[in-house]
Formats: C-alpha cells, structure tokens, sequence
C-alpha cells in the first residue's frame, strides 16, 4: 500500500479494493517505524487521522467521490490546524496550539483528505537544508548523512521515504522545489496568490506560497486542485479561477517552444548535473518540444536582491513574537525589555536571528533607500527579464539547484554557501510566478531535479509536460534503499 500514489490510492478506494482507515493504519505503523532515522515528522496526529478516514469511508459509502477523499496526506508544520502544535520548527511556538485551520487546512479536510501529522520543517521556514529546526535535523532518505533540503525537507523526506503519498510545503524561495530535487519528487510552487496564505505563518509576505509535494505530476496535480483558490480572509489571494489541472495532463508537447536561459550554465553549476538537465532537453524535444537560447541577464542580482528583501519582511512579521501574547516567554523577567530580550533571545535559532538582524538594518533610517528599496528595483528588472522570455517561449527550463544534497553541517558554518543553493529557484518567487522541479536522474546516487518555469496561472501547463516526460521517463519511479 505505502508504494501507492495518491492517483492509485484514489483508483483503489473508489473501487473497494481497501477503506481509508486501513491505509491509515499502515501508514501510521509505517511512519512509527521508519521514522526515527528521517525525523520528518514534529507532531503525529493518529487520533485525528483515524477519526477522518472513517468520516472519509462513510462519505464514500454514501455515494460520494472525490479523488482527496480518504487520501493521507501531511501538512508542513507552519499550517496553522486547529487544536494541534503548530511550531514553524521553533522553540518560539513549541507550545502554540493553533485556534483555527488555515484555509489550506480546511479545504483540504473539506475534500476529505486525512491529515496523518505535520511535517518537520527549517526554523520559520529560514533554510535550505532542514537544518534550522529546533526539533533537529532531517536526513535525506537516499542517503541518511546528507540533507533533504529546506524548508519542505520533512515533508520532502517523509514522501520520498513512502511514509504518505503527499504532503503539502510552501516556497519563499525555493523551499518545496528545491527539496523535491534534492530527494527525487514533483515538487511545485504555485503562482503568488493561487493558494491562501491565510493561517500559514508567513515568513515573507510578498514571496511565501503553498503547494504540493508528491511523486508525480499526476499527484500534484490531484493536491493541487484540493489547495488553489480564491480565499476572502488573504489579501494576497487572487481571484481566479481554478482550472480542472487533472484534466490539463493530456496536452501534446508538439511544437511547445522551451527556452533554455544561457545564464544558468556558470561556472556554479556542477556540469555532471548540466548533463542531466541536457537529457531531459533531449527527451522533450522527441516530445516535439522547440527548444530555444534565452537570456535571463539580471539573474547574477537576484541572491543579493532576495537576501535583503527576505530578512526585512521577516523582521516585521516575526516581531509579534515577543512573549507577551503567545509563544515561548522567558522566565522571571525584570521589566518589558528584559521580556522582549530574552524570550526572542532564547525563542529564537541562529538563522532566525541572523535574518531578523539583517532584515532590520535594511529597514532602518539611512539604509532603506540603499538596500530595501533597490532591491525591490532589481526585483522589478527581475520580472521584466521573464516577462520578455516569455513573448518568446511557452516553458523555461533549467537546473533546480546547482549541486546534489550536501552532507549535514557541511555548509553550517557558511551560510552564504547554502544561499548560494538557491539561485536558480528564488527569482521565481521575486517575480511570483509558478515554478515545478521534477526528477532527472542521479549524481553519486543522489537525485536531481530539472525546473520549469511559466506565465502566471499556468501551472497546468508545468503538470502537463512534467506529466508526458514522466510518462517517458522513470527516474520518478525510483525508491530509495530500505524504503
């Protein structure tokens, strides 16, 4: 059963071959005995889970269908669920038991998916290797010693492992795809303001977004479709309509024109992974791709733009975690300051800390003009470079990182080198447009994912070719040793 995905696990309860509570079961039992050695669990909600696979199985009963109803799925542990821990990997909100679902949550549970825990995550959403997180590190199940990649990386780690077939994570600047690469799953960021951001806890406001995490676009697709749409209480949320993307799988790739940006082949790019990114090219075009040469030339600005305009919204969102209303609070302080010093102080991990400084003295007076608001400049250049790639082509495609996972600590003691891991996914969040790493292949046993790139709204069109290459393609089959 846990080798199913989430399309199987639809096929084979609408046709009686299992009930949800008994693929619960096992993947419960599964979770309590594979994952110890991953830690990509922070909470297991078995209670809760149990409680929805027999709501699912009676609605089932009754008639009803639904291609979420009675599937398990898991959520990254800043999804605010009611009743339940919700932590963001922090001491800060170790004790923090969210009053409500985010509308992620709620739709999701509305189709009748069955939530088995929430997933372990980087500290506030702040990392790349789902090292950051108070409850301790992930491991990459293709290779226990190496990271999964962050912030997703428990939610990455727990779907690759075949703990559940799905698992939802969001992406600030390559936070669902660049875990998906790292541990050989589909991986998509949806365009800003498809999915609410309502009850998910923001780390930048203008660059977070939630989406899906499975080992098919088929299955992302299915997630998806339970996740986007028009949410009232977001601000953020566009109102758009939601395409059926399901249905958006069966499109030919005959004559779609990819343009291949020259910048992303630098020096930085380990050409064993440039190979890969090739191949997958190559197997496109007998798809009937057209493959085109395209520049992106203010991409070199995008880190330095995204490390300035990062850390300053998250200095604001995360002042309110000051030990006053909720979250940790120190003990016996003697005054206001001291209360604020020291809960935030203690609360709070070194990345948090680090980006929250950062992000500050980029607000403050006499630094605003310099840093804050040119960056937000180069964000605009950014955005023009894609918007004139696509007059030219339908798809953009290239490496979703620059190097396989990296062994846990390697780059601990220099965050700038674990920056640097993002700069071939963050300028899709800079522009806000939709973004999907699939699996390619493997370097040193260890997985690589290509990204595809589209205009707004046009995440069917990223499943859709994900979905004919992996149709011709079997590196998202691939399971990892002992899972």
């Amino acid at each position: 059963m846990h080798q199913m995905t989430l399309a199987e696990i639809a096929r084979g309860l609408a046709d009686k071959k299992f009930s949800s509570e008994e693929l619960t079961k096992v993947l419960l039992a599964r979770i309590s005995q594979l994952d110890p050695q991953l830690n990509s669990f922070i909470s297991l909600t078995e209670e809760l889970a149990l409680e929805q696979a027999k709501a699912a199985d009676a609605r089932r009963a009754s008639g009803e269908s639904g291609a979420l109803l009675g599937a398990p799925i898991a959520h990254k542990d800043l999804f605010c669920t009611q009743g339940i821990r919700t932590s963001c990997g922090s001491k800060m909100l170790d004790n923090f038991k969210a009053p409500y679902d985010a509308t992620v949550v709620a739709k999701l549970a509305a189709a009748g998916a069955v939530t088995l825990g929430k997933t372990n995550m980087d500290e506030f959403a702040m990392g790349s290797a789902n090292e950051s997180s108070y409850y301790g590190a992930v491991k990459n199940p293709w290779n226990l010693e190496h990271v999964p990649g962050g912030s997703s990386g428990g939610s990455a780690a727990a779907v690759a492992a075949r703990l559940l077939p799905a698992a939802t994570g969001t992406d600030t600047g390559g936070s669902i795809r660049q875990p998906a690469a790292l541990t050989n799953l589909t991986g998509l960021k949806p365009t800003y303001g498809r999915v609410s951001r309502w009850g998910m806890i923001a780390y930048a406001s203008s660059l977070d977004q939630g989406g899906p995490m499975a080992r098919t676009a088929e299955d992302c697709a299915i997630l998806l479709q339970g996740m986007a749409g028009f949410d009232p209480n977001d601000s953020t949320s566009i109102d758009e309509p939601v395409p059926d993307y399901s249905a958006s799988l069966t499109g030919s790739l005959q004559g779609l024109r990819i343009g291949v940006p020259k910048e992303y082949f630098s020096a930085g790019l380990d050409p064993r992974i440039a190979d890969l990114v090739m191949a997958s090219v190559e197997e496109l075009k007998k798809l009937g791709a057209v493959i085109k040469e395209i520049s992106l030339p203010n991409m070199q600005h995008a880190i330095p733009a995204y490390y300035v305009i990062a850390p300053a919204e998250a200095s604001s969102n995360l002042s309110r975690f000051d030990g006053v209303r909720f979250g940790y609070r120190c003990e016996n302080p003697v005054n206001l300051i001291d209360l604020y010093k020291r809960s935030r102080g203690e609360g709070f991990g070194p990345e948090v800390q680090r980006r929250i400084m950062v992000g500050a003295y980029a607000l403050s007076a006499g630094y605003y003009d310099a840093y804050y608001l040119k960056a937000q400049k180069i964000r605009r250049l950014i955005k023009n470079d894609f918007m004139a790639a696509f007059n030219e082509v339908d798809i953009i495609l290239g490496p979703t990182t620059p190097n396989p996972a990296w062994k846990l600590g390697a780059k601990n003691s220099d965050p700038v080198a674990a920056y640097l891991e993002d700069v071939y996914t963050i300028t899709a969040n800079l522009a806000g447009l939709p973004g999907l790493s699939m699996p390619a292949g493997f370097v040193d046993g260890l997985p690589v994912g290509v990204q595809l790139l589209a205009p707004y709204f046009q995440e069917g069109r990223l499943l859709n070719v994900a979905h004919q290459y992996q149709l011709n393609t079997d590196w998202h089959t691939r399971t990892p040793t002992g899972f």
